[in-house]
């Protein structure tokens, strides 16, 4: 069986006998099991012709759905069985996400054409007689979506989600305000919207790149499509992090409000949203007055991300420039009003402001591994991005920690050394490097590793200005990524490769099926390539830090 992610057993009758499905099987759905059997019928109907429906008493279903907690044994609530032979398929899920997660394993067994929008004619279906029994290794499985540096349609994150599903991956950090572009409504602040969802132009590559797209970019999502969003990830047992940036990374914002920026230092009023990459100078004035817009943005945030949906919020917390409030005759009495220590102090201040706020309504905050240099509440979680030693110091210290770091998991970094790879940042992180990547490091003790909620791979879209590209740099190598949260995995350099390689044959199909611009094994395609746009390749292997 050719699945992935590859799970913890699965057996194949060894006589080779099939169970071949008619042109319309009944389904037979347990209690709690109705958003799995739409799901069914939705997108497998799509694909196969069928219909599903519900089969009359007393008559055995082709297709047969069960929530049985039982199911979970020592793997946990996402556990799942199915169980294929003379009578069809029976999934039993040890919740309604392990079913759903059953549902997944079906739709691979069933072939690449299960995945089509519409039914190839003459085409029939059948399972061989199997059993798989299977559960996943971490609790968060994500991937971060940067829709702030390009943005990308509604739909486009539909699809994703979709996408994250089919991979068994359950959690989506839309990273959605950034110096580039400000992506949902706040209705109390519409000029973040307005104004900063807006940039006159974007440069064409990496910084050091001397082009530019001269078209106006933007865009950002109403408040009913970050409903709508929400809604979808949660049917398919996908949470939905919010990213809002702050004190750092808050251009966009300070040209929509010119008085949320250190305005005796420079004429905010003159900036725009920021056209280039990097990290700029402009970030939030250290008062009362920014803290109050800012509760007002998340009080909004909260209501359209329901707690069930997603306890967490990233307030990023990272790369905030000290500059203008080493400047600023405003933040050095704030410095000496508060008593911290410096302008750190005021960066560490702003974050715990927030982890306090959130805390007192029932959210969890989560921010880049900066945030631990201030102290955190004990709920707070850090998301591990510089290396692995931000996570490490987080876990000993006791809080939950989401490992990402940029050297092994960023996939905007290149994949391959060769002249073709389209505007190459970073270190060459290939297929294999990322099914290699561990989320646990060695050296954590038992009590901190326990501490690693999962991992994520993050997708920075500075370079990445469509769909299309954002494909390619994520595919396939999200595939490996998430086996590597899913599976029970031996250690980096003992993993089967080449058996992976294997399996991912028969997975670009299923990839193509969905019209995933994925990345050939060969190397990128013509249409592909971006020749002549400079990125920032790294030579040599990345340091394990």
């Amino acid at each position: 069986m050719d699945l992935i992610p590859a799970p913890q057993v699965a057996r194949l009758d060894e006589g080779g006998r099939r169970f071949t499905f008619g042109p319309q099987p009944l389904l037979d759905a347990g209690p709690g099991t109705g958003t799995v059997a739409r799901w069914l019928r939705r997108e497998l109907g799509a694909a196969t012709g069928w219909e599903l429906p519900a089969a009359p008493a007393g008559v055995s279903a082709e297709l047969r759905l069960r929530i049985d907690p039982d199911v979970a044994g020592d793997r946990g609530p996402e556990s799942y069985l199915i169980d294929i032979g003379p009578d069809g398929a029976e999934l039993a899920g040890a919740s309604a996400a392990g079913l759903f997660w059953a549902a997944q394993t079906l739709r691979q067994l069933l072939g690449p054409d299960a995945y089509r929008r519409a039914p190839l004619p003459g085409r029939t279906w059948s399972l061989s007689y199997a059993s798989v029994v299977d559960g996943p290794r971490f609790g968060w499985r994500g991937m971060m979506l940067d829709v702030a540096r390009h943005f990308m349609p509604k739909d486009g994150v539909l699809r994703y989600i979709d996408l994250l599903a089919a991979h068994k991956l359950n959690v989506l950090h839309l990273h959605l305000t950034d110096d580039q572009g400000w992506r949902i409504e706040i209705k109390r602040y519409p000029r973040l919207t307005e104004v900063g969802g807006w940039r006159p132009r974007s440069r064409w590559g990496h910084r050091a790149s001397p082009l530019w797209n001269e078209t106006p970019h933007g865009g950002y999502y109403t408040q009913d499509d970050i409903r709508e969003i929400v809604a979808y990830a949660a049917e398919r047992h996908v949470r939905v992090v919010p990213e809002i940036d702050v004190p750092g990374h808050s251009q966009a914002a300070i040209a929509a409000y010119p008085e949320l920026g250190n305005t005796d230092v420079v004429d905010t009023t003159a900036l725009g949203v920021w056209d280039d990459w990097g990290i700029t100078e402009n970030v939030l004035a250290p008062t009362e007055a920014v803290l109050r817009f800012y509760e007002g943005v998340f009080e909004e945030l909260l209501e359209l991300f329901p707690v069930e949906v997603s306890p967490f919020v990233h307030v990023g917390g990272d790369e905030c420039p000290k500059a203008q409030w080493k400047a600023s005759a405003v933040a050095q009495e704030r410095i000496r009003e508060l008593g911290v220590d410096g302008e750190d102090g005021l960066q560490a201040w702003f974050v715990r402001h927030f982890d306090d706020w959130l805390t007192a309504r029932g959210r969890r905050l989560i921010g880049w591994d900066e945030i631990l240099e201030g102290g955190l509440a004990d709920g707070a979680a850090v998301s591990s991005w510089r290396g692995y030693a931000g996570g490490i110091a987080a876990a000993e210290a006791g809080h939950d920690v989401v490992m990402c770091p940029e050297q092994q998991v960023y996939l905007d970094h290149r994949q391959a050394g060769g002249a073709d790879e389209p505007m190459p940042i970073g270190y060459v992180r290939s297929l294999e490097d990322v099914y290699r990547f561990e989320p646990v490091p060695p050296k954590l003790s038992p009590e901190a590793a326990a501490r690693v909620l999962g991992a994520q791979a993050n997708v920075w879209t500075e370079v990445m200005e469509n769909q299309d590209r954002v494909d390619y740099q994520v595919f396939p190598r999200l595939v490996a990524f998430a086996e590597v949260v899913w599976s029970w995995q031996p250690e980096p350099a003992e993993r089967d490769f080449a058996r992976f390689e294997g399996r991912m044959a028969a997975h670009y199909a299923r990839l193509a099926a969905q019209g995933v611009d994925y990345r050939p094994p060969g190397g990128p395609l013509p249409r592909q390539r971006r020749p002549g746009v400079l990125g920032r390749p790294i030579e040599g292997a990345p340091p394990n830090v």
